[in-house]
């Protein structure tokens, strides 16, 4: 039986179903700000081929881990990702995976929400 068969395309690309509940409730706690960033993130992320579904799951608990911590400092969106969200993006998940494919249109799309969530929260 394959992994896709036994826990379904989350459990292998994403790691154990438990994980991936508990970071989407984490970004769902963010400030409305904060929050739309990492879904913007989230979204560009998945652009990108998983290597294995641990590293995919250990990035996106950083990612609720690091605006987590932004939110209660109080750091605007714009210091986190600085001017080019999807420089930060694409540094952040070279952490995790190799290679992946970020057509043009998700950048906009990134950089688009980005611009969002600024307008939405505290400068």
């Amino acid at each position: 039986m394959s992994d896709v068969e036994k826990g379904g395309l989350i459990t292998k690309v994403f790691g154990p179903k438990k994980r991936w509940k508990a970071y989407k409730a984490r970004a769902e706690q963010l400030p409305e700000n904060y929050r739309t960033t990492v879904k913007a993130i989230e979204r560009y992320l998945m652009h990108f081929v998983p290597t294995d579904a641990d590293s995919n799951a250990s990035m996106f608990e950083d990612l609720a881990d690091l605006f987590e911590q932004a939110a209660a400092d109080g750091t605007p969106v714009r210091d986190i990702v600085g001017k080019n969200p999807a420089e930060f993006a694409d540094a952040f998940v070279q952490n995790y995976s190799q290679g992946g494919y970020v057509p043009t249109r998700a950048r906009k799309q990134l950089t688009d929400a980005i611009t969002r969530a600024e307008e939405e929260g505290p400068r």
